[in-house]
């Protein structure tokens, strides 16, 4: 029972994201598929899925069904993200303040896709040297597709405030560099240029985020400049403070996982590189959410009341439930959305409230004389965008906006 929800479940889910399931499946693969001579009706029925799976998957942007291990991280971040920008209005869920630059924001509100990335900590480079600790992060930037283009991306660095008087009311530097050329067996430094720096107080605890989108945006061009990018932590004079002050002042900024003995904490305290981009697909989608809303209310119309009106072209309630196809285990949110359906007549004479194009008005003029002459369909009209947080096939979380997925209004067409 279990499989045949999930397969009409897939198969509704196609013809709701995808206009209908026939034209995803080449008339040959029908045929094959349908040949009773050839396979077993249960066997045909698991391949149509598999098929028809996998081209759900293909608009998505994912080559396969991603299977995420149990140890795969979701940043909250971008789980902050998701919440902020997202057109499911789940009314107990706190809209988190966004933390990200001014600048970074600017750039960011015309991406439709948020990558995550974590460093690749076997190629990290920790130095710690009295008056400063620099950390190299390198970051595997290789499932960017091609075709996007990136806007902006921040390094965000997890910092805890120093307890102790020593520590109140101090400051540290943090400087970004960009990686030009590691260091070479006759150069002890890299060769670097300064990206970003900033001043900060040892009293605070928060997330400090960090413009590096021009080395980013260079490396998705030219994989092969992407030597990563080296922290800097300049340390404060301590030598007025104990030994156990200075160790705190090092370690305050989540920099290395051996700097710190809290393992728990580290998968969410790591650094962080997010990267904005766009694939030149739909509209952004840190405005989405506004730019629904304001549609909504262009398009609210007063019910019909009569009962013979409720046969007539509209729009249907359906939910689509991503745990009945397995997909909640790569979709972080949300668990489902209402992506609703049209249906119903377009009835002679058609009426204005059935949102009619003057073809479809003549369509059913000489329909109701001739019918050989087919009547004017009730489709889609109006549509509108939903966010997705999921992990790809290389558990990388992704945060992106996808067109076309809810029916805002229905029509005679």
């Amino acid at each position: 029972m279990v499989a045949v929800v999930r397969a009409l479940t897939v198969l509704l889910l196609g013809q709701v994201l995808l206009g209908g399931a026939a034209g995803l499946i080449p008339e040959i693969d029908r045929r094959k598929y349908s040949d009773s001579g050839r396979q077993t009706p249960e066997r045909s029925n698991i391949n149509f899925l598999k098929e028809f799976e996998l081209r759900l998957l293909n608009m998505f942007g994912l080559k396969r069904r991603p299977t995420p291990s149990k140890s795969a991280v979701v940043p909250q971040y971008m789980l902050d993200l998701y919440y902020m920008h997202s057109e499911n209005d789940e009314p107990n869920i706190r809209r988190p303040r966004s933390t990200m630059g001014k600048h970074v924001e600017r750039a960011a509100s015309r991406a439709n896709t948020i990558r995550s990335f974590h460093h690749e900590e076997a190629f990290e480079a920790l130095s710690s040297l009295k008056g400063k600790t620099t950390q190299q992060f390198f970051f595997n930037l290789t499932s960017v597709p091609i075709e996007e283009l990136i806007t902006a991306a921040e390094l965000r660095i997890f910092r805890d405030q120093v307890l102790g008087e020593a520590g109140a009311g101090g400051f540290h530097r943090i400087n970004i560099y960009e990686v030009f050329r590691p260091a070479l067996a006759s150069s002890k430094e890299p060769l670097t240029r300064l990206l970003d720096t900033r001043l900060v107080q040892d009293s605070h605890t928060r997330w400090e985020s960090f413009d590096v989108g021009s080395a980013v945006a260079r490396w998705a061009r030219e994989s092969q400049h992407n030597h990563g990018l080296l922290v800097e932590v300049l340390h404060p004079e301590e030598s007025e403070g104990s030994e156990e002050d200075g160790t705190n002042r090092r370690r305050h900024v989540r920099v290395s996982r051996s700097l710190h003995a809290d393992e728990d904490s580290w998968p969410q305290a790591r650094p962080l590189l997010v990267t904005y981009s766009h694939d030149g697909q739909g509209s952004a989608v840190l405005h989405s959410n506004r730019e629904k809303r304001q549609a909504q209310q262009v398009r609210q119309r007063p019910k019909q009341r009569r009962k013979h009106q409720r046969t007539n072209c509209r729009r249907h309630a359906l939910y689509v439930d991503f745990s009945d196809v397995g997909w909640n285990e790569w979709i972080v949110a949300p668990p489902g959305y209402h992506a609703f359906y049209c249906h119903g007549e377009c009835p002679f004479p058609l009426s204005d409230h059935l949102n009619s194009t003057n073809h479809a008005i003549v369509q059913t003029l000489v329909n109701s004389v001739n019918s050989n002459i087919p009547k004017a369909c009730c489709v889609p009209t109006e549509l509108s965008p939903i966010s997705l947080l999921y992990l790809d096939e290389y558990e990388k979380v992704i945060l992106k906006n996808y067109q076309d997925m809810v029916v805002e209004g229905c029509g005679c067409r």
